[in-house]
């Protein structure tokens, strides 16, 4: 059974950092690409950072390009994301999400691709 648990989030201000973390059990980590997710009220969910098999292949969207950073540990089977320079925009509930992939390089954009996901942590960021 696929089981991933998120950590992190919470509340920061305006320019500061928050890391969330999310740990898989029930998989085989490395076949899987990885994405981190966001939802605002009314808003769809948008794929904000993706990661592939490899590790090589990043995906950031452009409202977070140069301030997220995903990451992913195998020994952990963790995934990581680092968020720096917090906007307020970046108020949601965060996501993380597997996907199995055949290639290593794959990264999906959709969330309709994504099979797995975890419960959702809420990022706070006050101006």
């Amino acid at each position: 059974q696929v089981q991933l648990v998120e950590s992190g989030g919470g509340l920061a201000q305006a320019g500061g950092s928050l890391s969330l973390s999310c740990a898989a059990s029930g998989v085989t980590f490395s076949y899987y690409a990885m994405g981190w997710f966001r939802q605002a009220p009314g808003k769809e969910r948008e794929l904000v950072a993706g990661i592939s098999r490899s590790g090589i292949n990043l995906y950031f969207a452009d409202s977070v390009k140069g301030r997220f950073t995903i990451s992913r540990d195998s020994s952990k089977n963790t995934v990581y994301l680092e968020m720096n320079s917090l906007k307020p925009e970046d108020t949601a509930v965060y996501y993380c999400a597997f996907k199995p992939e055949l290639s290593i390089e794959a990264i999906a954009i959709s969330a309709n691709e994504y099979p797995y996901w975890g419960q959702g942590t809420q990022v706070t960021v006050s101006s």
